[in-house]
């Protein structure tokens, strides 16, 4: 049985362990989005060393990836706790979804 436990701190196993596991990769590949979105402007001013800044298409990609590289190790080291609450909140809401379709039984 396998048993991991979710960004609370509370233990899974199982089927739901692997739910728990794949709600909060998305929720933190979703912080990630949005931290590199926040970073992207960062990126334009670092050619900006004194030197002219050229609009080479290699140096973007390679920048771009940094970013990205970045803004993902932010999110799995905790980040802003976006993906924390989104995890926490959807829990909460399967949660009660599941005690009312129990209660109508």
């Amino acid at each position: 049985m396998r048993i991991s436990s979710d960004l609370s701190g509370q233990p899974t196993s199982g089927i739901e362990g692997q739910k728990q596991a794949k709600l909060v990769d998305a929720a933190q590949q979703f912080e990630a989005t949005m931290l590199q979105e926040l970073l992207k402007p960062m990126q334009h001013g670092q050619n900006s060393w004194g030197g002219e800044e050229d609009n080479d298409s290699a140096s973007d990609t390679i920048s771009s990836f940094g970013t990205e590289a970045i803004a993902k190790a932010i999110s799995k080291g905790g980040g802003f706790g976006i993906a924390k609450q989104i995890v926490s909140k959807v829990t909460l809401e399967h949660e009660r979804k599941s005690q009312k379709k129990l209660s109508q039984y």
